[in-house]
């Protein structure tokens, strides 16, 4: 049954930058925690195939089960690798062991992740992506409800998510299926363009221009990827205005609408209890940046069902 956040089961939701040291995990964990907090059954998935430390995060020692038995099937069921973590509500599925054997899966494997992710008993599945632009993380960003982008204000931050955003874009475009023609159709575009770049806004409006059926069908399927947008690690009241500037220039470059979920101030009481591996929980954080987490929460909640309505 729906936890007291009225999501139903099970919605996905991706927490990914592009950049390490954004503080994604730190990001996804206080989340679930503030989650279960309310009522909600919630997991945390560690996908950072190359770096896993959710568990860490909680206070936990790492797990004998992980992630990496369910997706090289020496877990039958992806129940059999879900543990419980210290907090009433929130469970964790641990990294990979083996980061090697599954740091590339196959397209396949991440599907039947996927599909068996949204098959959990649980009314929200938060995943922690790992760092890069690589398909796998991409992915997972665009396989799950609803993608959260984390960035803090740094140029390189900054630089790296419109990166990710990119790939994700592009890699939307190529799962598209094959018998509308858009990938030949935004081929024929580029080529009329020679050598000079076209902005993903402009694919977009080449693609309408040479065929309006098909241009209308792209359209469609771009409208309904809304990103989420994170701001964390804030130090200045001129960091609050980076929110506001990426979802113009998203809608500039990308013809996206990103969607603001606020921003998180950086604490040195966090930072503290994070490098000396305590369990990230309400009480060591600080009533500020508990408080802070609470008001993010609550955005995402209502954004979640706000497009569980639509659907």
């Amino acid at each position: 049954m729906p936890g007291e956040s009225g999501v139903r089961p099970c919605r996905v939701v991706a927490v990914g930058g592009g950049k390490g040291g954004s503080g994604k995990s730190l990001v996804a964990a206080t989340l679930g925690i503030e989650v279960a907090r309310r009522g909600a059954t919630v997991v945390l998935v560690d996908c950072d195939l190359g770096g896993p430390n959710l568990h860490s995060l909680l206070g936990m020692e790492y797990p004998r089960e992980a992630l990496s038995d369910f997706v090289l099937r020496r877990a039958p069921r992806l129940e059999d690798v879900v543990v419980p973590t210290p907090v009433a509500g929130l469970s964790l599925i641990p990294g990979a062991r083996n980061a090697i054997g599954i740091a590339n899966p196959l397209y396949q494997q991440k599907l039947r992740l996927m599909r068996a992710l949204k098959r959990l008993d649980a009314d929200v599945v938060l995943l922690d992506l790992g760092a890069g632009t690589h398909n796998t993380v991409v992915d997972f960003f665009l396989l799950a409800h609803l993608g959260l982008l984390v960035v803090v204000p740094e140029p390189t931050s900054v630089e790296n998510a419109y990166r990710f955003l990119k790939a994700a874009f592009l890699r939307r475009i190529a799962s598209l299926n094959e018998p509308v023609g858009i990938r030949d159709l935004l081929h024929e575009a580029l080529r009329s363009r020679g050598h000079a770049p076209l902005r993903p806004a402009e694919l977009v409006a080449a693609a309408v221009q040479r065929d309006p059926t098909v241009g209308a069908a792209l359209e469609r399927s771009l409208a309904s990827f809304r990103p989420l947008l994170l701001v964390n690690q804030v130090r200045e009241a001129t960091d609050l205005a980076l929110a506001d500037g990426m979802v113009e220039a998203a809608r500039r470059l990308f013809g996206l609408d990103l969607v603001g979920l606020g921003a998180l101030a950086y604490s040195d009481q966090v930072w503290r209890t994070v490098r000396a591996h305590q369990p990230v929980l309400a009480d060591q954080l600080g009533k500020a940046f508990a408080g802070e987490v609470a008001l993010v929460a609550d955005r995402l909640l209502q954004v979640a069902a706000m497009v569980e309505s639509q659907q």
